[in-house]
């Protein structure tokens, strides 16, 4: 029997799997497919939230612990492995941003470098995009890096480390369940039936995670929001910062790849990468940067997210269940925020002193009604997020 078995092989269940593998814990990491091949692989990469003053507290807390982090956490999965992320500081060009004071005022009170740009300085710092915009906010520290080299890194990390065990291509059929505990889980791998025991469950299933809770009496309001992403081949240095606008941003990679999303939908779980996304993104990508009028993407892909309310992920221990917990929810901050998320919920797990209040996160804090070991929660959309 495992000391801690993890459900779901996304960046954070592979995160958490890390900080408990690092205390010396017996770890089994289950994933239904391919370690990181859903919102994980599917998003930017870029380690802030889009419009930073736009979140709650509880946001800009974890966002801000996992910023701080990032460079070391790269460094080293490099030595350790040979991939690299490819972390690179590029900063974040906000064009034409809605209440800029505000914006401004938040960087000063989170101690985050924020500048106003005007129009001439846009353009003198990326030469190459629509002269059409006004103003611009700058924040010179915001870095993005390569999401899927990030997730190889970590499963060869972990697939190095003796006392984690990664079970891909296993569903979970179902939980054993005696009273408060959850004794272990029922898989299905390659069509063979498995039980596998653990001292504790996690469940970091993303968008999927509310569906697997469902069966043990929780009912946790995430829900899964399709984003859709393309891909372009241009010289190297076209774009050099990432660049937002109306909420569409542009990416550049080292090597001149360049990526530009996304959409927000609620279609369930559906996946498909739809033409009508493919239409607007261009549209969009080709308004910030003439220079795509006449390339075409090379890549047109879609993910779900897990939404919960108002962004604030459920990181935490289950209510009604001594030895369950959850890490899901980060919505359209899975990557920015999962090394705290994964450090926030291995501090409660290893009973160590936490980085943050983990309060706000936790299912019971957040809990408006419970009987009988059924939770509801309540459920409201912010304002940034768009059908």
């Amino acid at each position: 029997m495992c000391d801690f078995l993890i459900v779901g092989g996304g960046i954070n269940g592979l995160l958490l799997a890390r900080e408990l593998a690092q205390a010396k814990a017996q770890v089994v990491l289950v994933e239904r497919g391919f370690c990181g091949k859903e919102a994980s692989w599917a998003g930017g990469g870029i380690i802030s939230p889009l419009y930073p003053w736009k979140y709650s507290p509880e946001i800009t807390a974890l966002a801000s612990w996992a910023q701080d982090f990032y460079p070391a956490l790269v460094e080293e999965l490099l030595g350790e492995t040979g991939i690299d992320a490819e972390l690179q500081t590029s900063g974040l060009l906000m064009l034409d941003a809605d209440n800029e004071e505000l914006a401004l005022a938040w960087a000063r009170d989170n101690a985050r470098r924020m500048e106003r740009l005007e129009p001439h300085e846009i353009i003198s710092r990326e030469t190459n995009l629509n002269r059409a915009f006004s103003s611009a906010l700058w924040m010179p520290d915001v870095a993005n890096v390569r999401n899927p080299r990030l997730i190889q890194a970590l499963v060869a990390s972990l697939k190095a480390q003796a006392n984690v065990s990664i079970v891909e291509h296993a569903t979970v059929t179902g939980f054993e369940k005696d009273t408060e505990f959850v004794r272990g889980i029922n898989v299905l791998q390659d069509g063979v039936a498995k039980h596998l025991d653990a001292g504790a469950v996690i469940v970091s299933a993303g968008a999927w995670t509310g569906s697997l809770l469902g069966s043990v009496g929780i009912d946790l309001p995430i829900e899964p929001v399709k984003g859709q992403m393309l891909l372009f081949e241009m010289p190297q240095h076209t774009v050099n910062s990432i660049v937002l606008s109306a909420g569409r941003y542009l990416i550049p990679r080292r090597d001149g790849l360049l990526l530009a999303g996304s959409t927000l939908e609620y279609s369930g779980f559906d996946k498909t990468a739809t033409d009508e996304a493919r239409a607007d993104l261009l549209q969009s990508a080709r308004l910030l940067l003439p220079a795509l009028a006449e390339v075409n993407p090379i890549g047109h892909w879609a993910g779900l997210r897990p939404g919960a309310p108002q962004g604030i992920p459920f990181i935490g221990k289950l209510p009604s269940w001594r030895n369950m917990y959850v890490n899901a929810g980060q919505f359209r901050n899975g990557l920015v925020l999962a090394p705290a998320s994964a450090r926030l919920l291995a501090d409660s797990l290893l009973n160590r002193n936490p980085i943050l209040d983990p309060t706000p996160y936790t299912p019971e804090f957040r809990v408006q009604g419970s009987e009988c070991g059924s939770v509801e929660m309540s459920y409201s959309r912010p304002s940034f997020f768009k059908r």
